[in-house]
């Protein structure tokens, strides 16, 4: 018995020894989470910088979803301008011209007469030295050069066109007064010649002078190439000797497409 009580008192006495070198269970269940954060007293610290940046990429501008603008790297054209109908009630349809109705001017010769022509005072807010007696085509076209072309190239130059000096408008004649020769755009009513500018400070453009001067050369000469395309036929000094003195524009219908000398 006493060898029995002996042998258990050592197991027991081995079994506490192994049970105190045995590390207690490391437990994975996380803390509680604090009751200040169930509240929303806690702040937690965000990140700074770029690791706070969100990876996901900014959305897509609304140029760069068109495929033609993608196409161009990222450009956007301008819109084209919308047309305008025209305007009842103003001239030619055109509220750009001033001046009214003309009464038909029956031929003195084949080929000349202006059955619907207007007579015209001023284009765009610019007074015509005389009253030019044209068709609506060759009117309106004269707007879009005075609006596109000549009131950009002078600019505020002289403060501005004053006045637009009309050497000839309709007159039935032949070309370059020639005899024989064929009718000329001004004797339908499609040409005006213009000699010059007066400007608003009192100053003077004109063709004959100006055209190979230093300081008015380079405006005339921008004049006359920004007509072409907007007229049919663009002449000016050179042209011939019949036109070194004025610009001769006309709305010629014969031609396939403008000519300019």
């Amino acid at each position: 018995m006493k060898r029995a009580a002996a042998a258990l008192a050592c197991i027991l006495s081995i079994s506490a020894q192994t049970a105190a070198a045995v590390p207690p269970e490391i437990s994975t269940r996380p803390d509680r989470r604090p009751a200040e954060f169930d509240q929303g007293q806690l702040e937690l610290p965000r990140p700074s910088g770029a690791l706070f940046i969100s990876p996901r990429p900014t959305s897509r501008p609304e140029n760069l979803k068109r495929a033609a603008t993608v196409r161009a790297a990222g450009f956007v054209p301008a819109p084209l301008p919308t047309p305008t109908a025209p305007k009842r009630g103003a001239l030619c349809g055109d509220p750009r011209l001033s001046g009214a109705p003309a009464a038909p001017i029956p031929a003195k010769m084949a080929g000349c007469g202006l059955d619907s022509g207007v007579q015209i005072t001023a284009v765009d807010g610019i007074p015509l030295s005389q009253v030019a007696k044209i068709d609506c085509v060759t009117a309106v076209a004269l707007a879009n050069w005075v609006q596109g072309g000549l009131k950009p190239i002078v600019g505020r130059t002289g403060g501005g066109v004053a006045q637009i000096k009309v050497a000839a408008h309709y007159v039935c004649r032949p070309r370059n007064n020639q005899s024989g020769a064929r009718v000329s755009e001004h004797g339908r009513g499609r040409a005006i010649d213009i000699t010059g500018f007066m400007l608003r400070n009192g100053a003077q453009m004109n063709v004959l002078t100006g055209w190979n001067d230093r300081s008015q050369g380079k405006y005339l000469k921008q004049m006359h190439s920004s007509a072409c395309g907007v007229f049919g036929t663009v002449l000016g000094p050179n042209a011939n000797a019949a036109h070194r003195d004025h610009f001769h524009f006309d709305t010629a219908r014969y031609r396939s497409g403008s000519y300019c000398r």
